[in-house]
């Protein structure tokens, strides 16, 4: 599109702050998110150690695990996430200690803006929504949780969960 309206144009605009460390992290998650074993979980803590707000002692990021918007996302201690899991921290992310997260699991921080009904949806801008997750929490594999929720102290999401509100602290959701 001409003028600097078309959606790359737009992403540019929306991210200059950011645009290096999300290329940064494009780079560094491409070449370590395979690393295999122990060595490979080390690796991939120094340089997500480096990327996030905040990570804490003793996270586990094991093979497969995408992680994005990184700048967004304050993780706690003793932080677990594994293979195929993706964490989108671009409307903010903050992780309690102790937290486990399955494979596959989905959890972001924004969406898409869909309300005005002139516009096609992919030109609309992004709703920041920050998700909170405290602390001693297991989110099963497969599980979706979206922005703007809370998730209490020593909850469970189940596999497969699709949390679209906030869930009590001990609640199996």
């Amino acid at each position: 599109m001409s003028g600097g309206t078309g959606p790359f144009a737009r992403f540019m605009r929306k991210n200059r702050r950011t645009l290096f460390h999300l290329v940064l992290e494009e780079y560094a998650g491409f070449l370590t998110r395979s690393l295999p074993s122990i060595e490979g979980i080390m690796i991939r803590r120094l340089v997500y150690r480096g990327l996030c707000k905040q990570l804490g002692t003793d996270a586990l990021i094991y093979p497969g695990a995408y992680l994005t918007h990184t700048y967004g996302m304050e993780i706690g201690d003793r932080f677990s996430i594994n293979s195929g899991a993706i964490l989108d921290g671009r409307g903010g992310m903050s992780i309690g200690n102790s937290v486990m997260v399955g494979p596959h699991a989905v959890l972001v921080s924004s969406t898409h803006e869909h309300r005005n009904l002139d516009l096609p949806m992919s030109s609309q801008d992004h709703v920041m929504q920050p998700l909170i997750i405290k602390n001693d929490v297991w989110i099963g594999a497969n599980a979706f949780i979206r922005g703007g929720i809370t998730i209490g102290n020593h909850a469970v999401v189940a596999a497969g969960a699709c949390v679209l509100g906030d869930v009590a602290d001990y609640e199996v959701n």
